[in-house]
């Protein structure tokens, strides 16, 4: 395959970076201290990778991966949380979240998920929108937001976990706020294949190279069915979101998520 090439355009940042190894286009979500936890930006350049994707006719596959060895992606940043004053600041960032999911969702090519450490909140949901997820047996994958947020998923994300694990063992995950282990999901059929540590990248590089060799309207035709299955299941959200996010609980246990205090929830 052709040489890994750093792409300084479209949507590349410190926090997102943009690389093409011939017709694989890789997306590095790069905060390794911060467990790669998206920052606004980060969802904003996410989405301008998909746009880079559908319009170049050379790329034929586009690959998810996290920076540094801790973490695929480690949910949102929780300190964005703060700024929130009400219900319809979640609201308006459930709906901008949900944008983005489906936007990954709609991509034409086939899209990879490449998994090792945490792989939490928003970064299990865009795993569940890729097409493919590959995962180490490191990775834990998890929406503990019933003990650390007390906020909630939208509709749109829940939809995709139920898809992907069933309704069982997502409400187990929601409920209980435990971590599965990659063993768990590949059992739900989550995950494609399981990889020993150190493999992750000769296991991808296979599989793209095996998915660029492969009809690309048959592929696309695939992908766009499922979207529409998923999308015609998927219940309005806006009366739930809002009521979760203007919470008393979700402001209390923002703040002490942030102060590394155990929230004390009140149910309002």
């Amino acid at each position: 395959m052709a040489a890994h090439h750093p792409d300084p355009a479209g949507g590349d940042t410190d926090e997102i970076l943009l690389s093409t190894d011939g017709p694989v286009l890789t997306v590095t979500f790069n905060r390794p201290s911060r467990r790669n936890a998206m920052t606004w930006a980060m969802y904003d350049g996410l989405v301008e990778a998909c746009e880079r994707a559908d319009r170049d006719d050379s790329i034929r596959a586009m690959v998810l991966t996290g920076a540094g060895d801790k973490a695929f992606v480690a949910g949102t940043d929780i300190g964005q949380f703060a700024e929130f004053d009400s219900g319809a600041d979640g609201v308006d960032y459930e709906k901008h979240v949900g944008a983005v999911i489906d936007r990954l969702v709609r991509v034409d090519k086939p899209t990879v998920a490449t998994i090792h450490g945490f792989c939490v909140g928003a970064g299990i949901a865009l795993a569940a929108a890729c097409d493919l997820r590959i995962a180490t047996r490191s990775a834990r994958f998890g929406v503990p937001i019933a003990r650390t947020l007390g906020n909630c998923l939208a509709p749109r994300v829940q939809s995709l976990l139920v898809h992907h694990l069933g309704p069982s063992r997502t409400m187990d995950m929601l409920l209980t706020a435990r971590l599965l282990d990659a063993d768990e999901v590949a059992g739900a059929g989550f995950l494609s294949r399981v990889v020993a540590e150190g493999e992750l990248d000769s296991a991808a590089g296979e599989l793209t190279e095996r998915l660029a060799g492969h009809a690309p309207l048959t592929m696309w035709a695939a992908k766009e069915t499922t979207r529409r299955i998923l999308a015609a299941g998927v219940p309005g959200d806006t009366d739930i979101v809002e009521h979760v996010y203007g919470s008393a609980d979700f402001h209390a246990g923002v703040a002490s998520f942030t102060s590394g205090r155990r929230p004390r929830w009140r149910g309002r």
